[in-house]
């Protein structure tokens, strides 16, 4: 039962930080390189509906699922688990919770600012807006999710190797 636990703790774990590495490289690669290129009205409205549509059951428990998966990985390597795999979850751990971090301190403010200042065709000074959001600022630190959700991604996939 208990070498149930580990590896269920450590695939559902690896899976989602996967998902979520793939979340967050898909942004840096992808969403906020062809939003960069537009026009501030497309911009605004964009990010704004890309916003409320990634607030979903499937994105929340898969962004929260990740950490408390890791963390249960952890802890049960901890109690029980073999000592080549203790190392490599806790090394995920640490690097996807300073995501989540970052997540909260970072990007859902900057997220929230732009949602708040409203409908894109009602906004009188969408350049404004735009700055406020500061686009360098969520980009760079997207970025930094990236890398981290990715060693992270790595750190479990290394586990699961040494696990068997």
């Amino acid at each position: 039962m208990l070498r149930i636990l580990l590896t269920a703790s450590l695939v559902a774990a690896t899976l989602a930080v996967g998902l979520m590495a793939g979340v967050f490289a898909l942004y840096s690669n992808a969403i906020m390189p062809g939003l960069g290129r537009t026009d501030d009205r497309t911009f605004v409205g964009a990010f704004q509906a890309i916003d409320r549509a990634i607030i979903n059951p499937a994105f929340l428990s898969t962004f929260v699922g990740a950490l408390l998966f890791t963390g249960v990985a952890a802890a049960a390597h901890f109690l029980r688990g073999g000592p080549l795999v203790l190392p490599w979850v806790v090394a995920a751990f640490v690097l996807y919770l300073a995501v989540f971090v970052i997540t909260l301190a970072v990007n859902v403010p900057l997220n929230d600012g732009i949602k708040a200042a409203g409908d894109p065709g009602q906004i009188a000074n969408l350049a404004e807006v735009r700055k406020r959001f500061d686009e360098t600022k969520w980009v760079r630190w997207n970025h930094v999710r990236t890398v981290a959700t990715i060693g992270a991604f790595a750190c479990l996939l290394v586990a699961l190797l040494q696990h068997g």
